[in-house]
């Protein structure tokens, strides 16, 4: 993606970016549901496909949106996590929540869908700020259990 011509306009970037379906629902998988192993990215509700999946990660690791860490240096013990630029996305991801929410029968949701929908609709600020905290704080107790101590 980064060989081609940039686009002119903000908004022609970020849907080059973000724009597709899978991207966005690997985003929120990744900062949401704190989800950072390829095996659990493919679990997700969406059916994604392996290919799919692979080239999305592959996209968000050259533009910076994602990085991994790798303690064992094994693709199992990748575990991928959002850098500063991806963590931008949470708000475009909460204006999609809210743009749809209300199109989704309640009894389709489970018990934890349905408290976010509350909690989301209640304060979209207070809500982003609470998960961007979440995550930044998950992201450091990865990078400290995979750090080894000084000597």
């Amino acid at each position: 993606m980064s060989n081609q011509k940039t686009p002119y306009c903000p908004i022609a970037l970020s849907i080059r970016y973000v724009g597709d379906k899978w991207t966005l629902l690997i985003l929120r998988d990744l900062i949401l549901d704190k989800k950072t192993r390829f095996k659990e990215l493919k679990a997700s509700k969406g059916n994604i496909a392996t290919n799919i999946l692979t080239n999305r990660l592959k996209m968000l690791l050259a533009e910076g949106f994602v990085e991994y860490l790798n303690p064992l240096g094994t693709k199992k013990s990748r575990q991928y996590i959002v850098t500063e630029k991806g963590l931008l996305t949470l708000p475009i991801l909460f204006e999609l929540y809210l743009f749809s929410v209300d199109s989704i029968d309640e009894t389709a949701m489970n018990k934890e869908e349905s408290a976010f929908k509350k909690e989301i609709l209640l304060d979209p600020i207070r809500l982003k700020e609470k998960k961007t905290k979440a995550y930044i704080d998950f992201v450091q107790g990865l990078q400290k259990s995979i750090t080894p101590p000084a000597v």
